[in-house]
């Protein structure tokens, strides 16, 4: 299947190689795709580039752009139930869960829409009358947007939808596990009206066409969500063209539980931070942090309930959750867990794939470590699994308990996201103050909203997406000095 989309044209890979995508819950192929090689990704590059320096995207006008990308959100709630399949069939992810994803998709295009047209400017007051001076932004260029295989479509529009609100134009690279929402998009947008050039899309492996996008110096901008590893190299690979670099690079996040807490929703939340998507979330709840008097309490539950979820395909109904990605994945989280056992971690529950009906797919169980401390690799490194660890604290004041919970929840070079559970509101402000991570959540988990920025402090990243930051990311500011009355500025000599 010819699934490149280049200059506004569907095309099969230059070398002809092609991949199997395969449903990670049940290992049989959905779509056959094309590979992209190095002659592919240059191609793109020269019409992005092409579009943007002589097409008429970048200068369109604002209304107008915004108008295309709210056609968007309204095809995908018209289209809701096939993208969702595909999305499902891509990732293993139950229909349900992709289908809550459509809905946030279309809020994320219609959020973009609307920042872009409120997006005025503004005027400086420089004290002198004939001079007009004026702040403005413009599209940053043509930008390289890199997306993972955990939420495609979303992620994905977290970086295409502000990319076109401002003007530019673009190359998109999927993960080549989860291509086919990515290839709706494309012909969603080719006819909705896109001109030819302004978006492209190559498939296939990171390895292969990565160093040519992040290198080239026709890119004028990279946005990369992913893992670490990958992002430390597109940094390095761009700094040679001093490009802007925008990184989502994942997390290692605090979920810490009080004494005081609500103890239902506390441990109902713990289980849904982790467990979700099978934990395949950036900003999972991996790492339980719990006021030691209350350890066997909370912990206890969360085993009791985590043996109770059950896992099952994308259109399985009595499903809770789904596999992991794929049997490489798979693999990573065993050899995780079997480490963390080797470190002095306690196996709780889970820690071993099912066999059954499920084996052949790339299913791992709810699992829970407990005892575990900041020497272990379990508490540092990230399973990107259902993998909980739990650590705990104490202190013999108030004081001592927040700052000997805010010193462990800190212990990470991550900083993505996190959340504190207390019914103390000071105590609630001042941890969320303390903690190092891009997002908090006070008595909760998970929400987003598209207004609200995303993104990371120390190692989790780069940058802002979503909220106006995320729309500013592909935006240049410009200064514009008029002075409507010329003269002479008589600084230097005649004569």
């Amino acid at each position: 299947m010819s699934s490149l989309y280049i200059n506004g044209s569907w095309k099969p890979a230059a070398s002809g190689n092609t991949r199997d995508i395969t449903c990670p819950a049940t290992g049989e192929t959905v779509i056959t795709v094309s590979e992209a090689g190095k002659d592919d990704a240059l191609a793109a590059i020269s019409a992005a580039r092409t579009a943007f320096d002589s097409g008429p995207w970048p200068t369109t006008p604002t209304p107008e752009r915004a108008a295309l990308l709210r056609r968007i959100a309204d095809r995908l709630d018209a289209e809701r139930d096939e993208v969702a399949r595909l999305e499902s069939l891509d990732t293993g992810k139950r229909h349900v869960e992709s289908l809550i994803d459509m809905d946030d998709i279309a809020s994320v295009f219609r959020h973009f829409a609307d920042l872009a047209q409120s997006e005025a400017g503004r005027v400086i007051d420089t004290g002198m009358p004939t001079i007009s001076s004026r702040v403005v932004t413009e599209p940053v260029g043509v930008c390289v947007l890199i997306t993972p295989w955990n939420f495609p479509l979303l992620q994905t529009a977290w970086k295409v939808a502000p990319a076109l609100a401002a003007g530019n134009t673009f190359i998109l690279k999927p993960s080549e596990l989860t291509p086919q929402t990515a290839m709706w998009l494309m012909k969603a947008l080719e006819e909705e009206g896109l001109p030819a050039g302004v978006a492209n899309l190559v498939t296939g492996s990171g390895a292969e066409v990565g160093p040519t996008l992040t290198e080239s110096a026709d890119v004028d901008m990279v946005s990369f969500t992913g893992g670490l590893v990958t992002g430390r190299s597109i940094m390095a690979s761009a700094a040679g063209t001093v490009k802007r670099v925008a990184l989502e690079l994942g997390g290692k996040n605090p979920n810490v539980i009080f004494a005081d807490a609500n103890m239902e929703a506390a441990i109902d939340n713990a289980l849904t931070a982790i467990f979700l998507d099978s934990g395949q979330v950036c900003s999972a709840g991996a790492r339980l942090i719990v006021e030691e008097s209350i350890h066997d309490e909370v912990v206890d539950e969360i085993v009791r309930r985590a043996k109770l979820i059950r896992l099952g395909g994308p259109f399985d109904e009595k499903a809770n959750t789904g596999p992991l990605i794929s049997e490489e994945h798979l693999a990573k989280v065993e050899k995780y867990v079997a480490e963390a056992l080797e470190d002095g971690a306690k196996l709780r529950c889970g820690g071993e794939r099912p066999g059954g009906e499920l084996a052949a797919g790339s299913y791992y169980p709810p699992t829970v470590l407990d005892e575990c401390d900041g020497s272990m690799r379990c508490v540092h490194d990230e399973s990107f699994g259902p993998v909980l660890t739990v650590e705990t604290f104490s202190g013999s004041t108030d004081d001592e308990k927040e700052d000997a919970a805010a010193r462990i929840a800190n212990d990470t070079y991550y900083g993505l996201a996190g959340a504190v559970w207390t019914e103390n509101a000071g105590r609630a402000e001042r941890m969320a103050k303390r903690m190092r991570h891009g997002t908090i959540w006070i008595n909760d988990y998970h929400p987003y909203v598209p207004q609200a920025e995303w993104g990371g402090m120390k190692q989790s990243g780069i940058g802002r997406e979503l909220g106006e930051a995320g729309l500013h990311e592909y935006q240049e500011t410009k200064h514009i000095w008029h002075n409507t009355a010329p003269a002479e500025a008589d600084w230097f000599p005649k004569n």
